[in-house]
């Protein structure tokens, strides 16, 4: 079983995922693998285009076409502490504060459909365990989502199976 870090809560109509890691690394150093494209790519589903600032319009795009292209909005855009975006139906907010030599990073995920908490949470989980390792200077992991499906069920344990009914996209639980 994996160390399975994130938090499920409800917040109003909608639901909310949260993780916070420590990492080893300053806060200047964590921001730039949140907000460069070449940073980026090494453990962000999508690319980020747009400009940085709040009220931006966003467009995210999967690596080699794998997935739609989709809109957003830039809400808050805080160097080096906090970005917060519309990604879709999402709202991803990271938040940034200093610890000691290192600096501790906040996810949340702010959603509609419980049924999706699992599944988002796995690659959620997947997507921090790689910035890490990027921010670590090693090599990422031939299969980047190796570790999905491990974590997904994971999650599903922990969560209940009101927040497994939607599977990965193009399954049939999707």
């Amino acid at each position: 079983m994996l160390m399975t870090d994130g938090e499920l809560e409800r917040i109003d109509d909608r639901w909310r995922l949260r993780f916070s890691r420590r990492l080893a690394h300053t806060p200047e150093k964590v921001w730039r693998a949140l907000t460069e494209p070449e940073h980026l790519a090494a453990w962000f589903p999508t690319t980020i285009e747009g400009d940085r600032a709040a009220g931006a319009s966003l467009r995210f795009a999967h690596p080699e076409g794998k997935g739609p292209a989709f809109t957003g909005t830039m809400i808050a855009y805080q160097p080096p502490s906090l970005m917060e975006f519309e990604w879709g139906t999402d709202t991803l907010r990271f938040e940034l504060r200093p610890d000691g030599d290192g600096t501790v990073l906040t996810l949340l995920d702010l959603f509609d459909e419980q049924g999706k908490a699992a599944r988002d949470a796995a690659g959620w989980h997947v997507c921090l365990d790689l910035l890490g390792v990027h921010l670590d200077g090693e090599p990422a992991p031939d299969d980047r989502l190796s570790g999905w499906a491990q974590a997904n069920a994971d999650y599903t344990a922990r969560f209940g199976p009101e927040a497994a009914t939607i599977g990965p996209p193009g399954s049939a639980g999707a």
